[in-house]
């Protein structure tokens, strides 16, 4: 079982900024990719950002919508995974979560509880 515990979220006004952590249970190198979803009110959620493993490249990957604000990044030392997140906008609003595919078979997604973030206009 994998446990993925995310901390950071709060209330930012409009072009703020926050920095997401996500603490695994396991090394997270044993984790690829690793990433951010987030869900609105009466949304589904949905992707953020991702990023592989060193093995696998290190390669990220951003919804349009937080391209050039948002960055994922891993420090395997710390099994954390952040996402810092810059020019907020209350669209931004939302739960974040964290996910963590299993890089052994079987291929198994883990969520994290959640944390929210406010962006007040």
């Amino acid at each position: 079982q994998v446990q993925l515990v995310e901390s950071g979220g709060g209330l930012v006004q409009a072009g703020g900024s926050l920095r997401l952590s996500c603490a695994a249970s396991i090394s997270i190198v044993r984790l690829n990719p690793v990433g951010w979803y987030r869900q609105a009110p009466g949304k589904q959620r949905e992707l953020v950002a991702t990023i592989t493993s060193i093995t696998s490249g290190g390669s990220t990957n951003y919804a349009d919508s937080v391209k050039g604000r948002f960055t994922i990044s891993r420090d395997n030392a710390k099994n954390t995974v952040y996402l810092q997140m810059n020019s907020l906008k209350p669209e931004d609003t939302a739960v974040y979560y964290c996910s963590g595919d299993t890089a052994w078979t079987p291929r198994l997604r883990y969520w994290g509880q959640g944390t929210q973030v406010t962006v007040s206009s």
